[in-house]
């Protein structure tokens, strides 16, 4: 998994970028990025592929390197040299149950990480989120930082961040992307954790 931050000239290039992909794009960016070294991060809501590519340029355009999770089937040939260039790691999704602790231990052992969930976990609308994303964040001690993709503002950034403690998460992520809007809204999953509401 990548780190957080590099040097050299490729920082900067990458941040022009990024910058101007989301400029010719219309799109703009709010909100800081979190000083802590290291936390995951939230991308929703997700309804598009065209997600993918404002997310990199996000990233590239505030100066972070972050880590993503994708299906493994995706990660061959060119596509895969590609994914993982830009942060990808694959994704066994016939064996879910280690991925918490895999991703954990991935925090415990670096200074600084990212990683990237999208807790949808498919463009289509669900029931609920998935929650490895606030898992992995408990069990690591780290914060979440509330990312968004806003198609009806064109707008893409971070929210406040927030621990996990297991009281009142689940009314606090409802309210802050209750006026967020993917590219087809009929598509996204309402902001509600299984874990959390039953």
């Amino acid at each position: 998994m990548a780190g957080r931050r590099r040097g050299g000239l490729w920082h900067p290039v990458r941040g022009w970028l990024g910058r101007t992909y989301l400029r010719l794009a219309g799109w703009r960016i709010e909100g800081e990025v979190p000083g802590e070294p290291k936390y995951v991060a939230i991308a929703a809501p997700h309804t598009s592929y065209w997600d993918f590519p404002y997310m990199i340029a996000f990233g590239f355009a505030t100066g972070q390197y972050i880590s993503f999770l994708m299906k493994d089937s995706l990660f061959v040939g060119p596509l895969g040299i590609l994914l993982r260039g830009l942060g990808g790691v694959s994704v066994d999704r016939s064996r879910p149950g280690g991925l918490v602790e895999s991703v954990v231990h991935e925090f415990e052992q670096r200074e600084e990480l990212i990683v990237v969930f999208a807790p949808e976990g498919t463009r289509s609308r669900r029931e609920y989120w998935k929650s490895g994303f606030y898992h992995v964040a408990r069990g690591a001690g780290v914060p979440v930082a509330l990312g968004f993709l806003d198609y009806g503002r064109k707008v893409v950034g971070y929210g406040p961040l927030f621990w996990p403690s297991g009281d009142g998460d689940q009314e606090l992520l409802a309210s802050f992307y209750a006026d967020k809007r993917g590219r087809y809204p009929d598509q996204e999953t309402p902001v509600r954790l299984r874990d959390l509401s039953e």
